[in-house]
């Protein structure tokens, strides 16, 4: 075979070859980062679920707080009223 002619070819080819492999060299630990990045959302939101369900009376603590603060100030009119 004779390459002489094909010389610009083969050198196309090769450079070719060079820059996929440096592309997937490039994006192959990318990708397995976000990989890794996605294992952690999942367990990041698992938590927060976990959070969520572990605080959800706290939505009623305004309603406990106001009726305590009434609870409270009728025993101070209560004690008012008993001279204390």
């Amino acid at each position: 075979m004779n390459f002489t002619g094909h010389s610009g070819w083969l050198a196309g080819y090769i450079i070719a070859l060079v820059v996929v492999l440096v592309v997937v060299a490039l994006v192959v630990p990318i990708l397995l980062l976000a990989h890794k990045i996605g294992g952690q959302a999942r367990s990041i939101n698992a938590g927060l679920e976990g959070a969520e369900r572990n605080t959800a009376a706290l939505t009623n603590l305004k309603t406990t707080i106001a009726s305590a603060n009434a609870i409270v100030a009728g025993l101070n009119r209560g004690r008012k009223k008993l001279g204390g």
